[in-house]
């Protein structure tokens, strides 16, 4: 098992086999980004309550649930990386942060965005809110604290570390509803209950989660693929691996 493992995290296998997916990955996220858009802008009806404000939902929901997500794909990586010093794990670990950060963002700036005209402020220091806009300090912290320390191995043990520290937030964003009285509303949807949204509306919310989590396995391809060449530079696989492409 032990040895399965090492062989699928080689630097040589992972480049290549990341190489062959990207094509595949970007087309399929392609099309169901934009039936996810098109679904949820224009086919879906308007709300009874919000009216059309609430189509801002196919953005924010994603991208919300996407940033706890990645922070605990962040924490699986740091728990390999500290337990069987597997340095591919190191290197998804540190390429995650700035995907898992940017979808963060997203989701504070949308969540501003719709709470104005349903709340009637841009912000409210409520516990949803204010856990997550911690978890984008955990990602800034996680990217600061990598590029601070010189030698990449001891940096990617120090926020392995942070990283699996900060795991205690993210069920205080899930539950910080149930648990305090704020003004962010419920799940609309849950692995227990029927899911309160029409059908109409959950389909293009669905399809549009599975193409950010497609662009979540694009980006980091992308990002892990480039932190590789740069930790090993003058490695013989990449050496291969550039004599084989000016062979193709």
């Amino acid at each position: 098992m032990m040895k399965w493992l090492h062989t699928m995290a080689s630097s040589a296998w992972f480049y290549r086999f990341a190489g062959k997916c990207l094509p595949w990955l970007i087309a399929v996220f392609t099309v169901l980004f934009l039936a996810g858009l098109y679904g949820g802008l224009v086919l879906a009806p308007a709300d009874y309550q919000q009216g059309d404000a609430f189509r801002i939902i196919y953005i924010h929901v994603p991208a919300a649930w996407m940033s706890l997500f990645i922070y605990i794909v962040m924490a699986v990586y740091a728990f390999i990386a500290l337990v069987w010093r597997i340095k591919l794990a190191e290197v998804l670990l540190i390429s995650s942060a700035p995907i898992g950060a940017a979808f963060t963002f997203l989701a504070l700036v949308t969540g501003s965005l719709w709470g104005k005209p349903m709340w009637g402020t841009w912000w409210s220091w409520d516990a949803r809110l204010t856990s997550e806009l911690l978890l984008l300090f955990l990602y800034w912290g996680v990217i600061g604290l990598y590029a601070a320390i010189e030698d990449k191995r001891t940096a990617s043990r120090a926020v392995s570390i942070l990283t699996l520290i900060g795991v205690v937030n993210i069920p205080i964003i899930h539950y910080s509803v149930e648990w305090w009285n704020t003004l962010h509303q419920g799940s609309s949807i849950t692995l227990t209950d029927k899911p309160s949204m029409a059908t109409e509306m959950l389909i293009p919310l669905l399809v549009m989660a599975t193409a950010f989590k497609l662009y979540y396995a694009i980006s980091l391809l992308i990002r892990t693929r480039a932190e590789l060449v740069a930790r090993e530079p003058n490695s013989k696989w990449l050496k291969q691996v550039i004599e084989e492409n000016n062979h193709d």
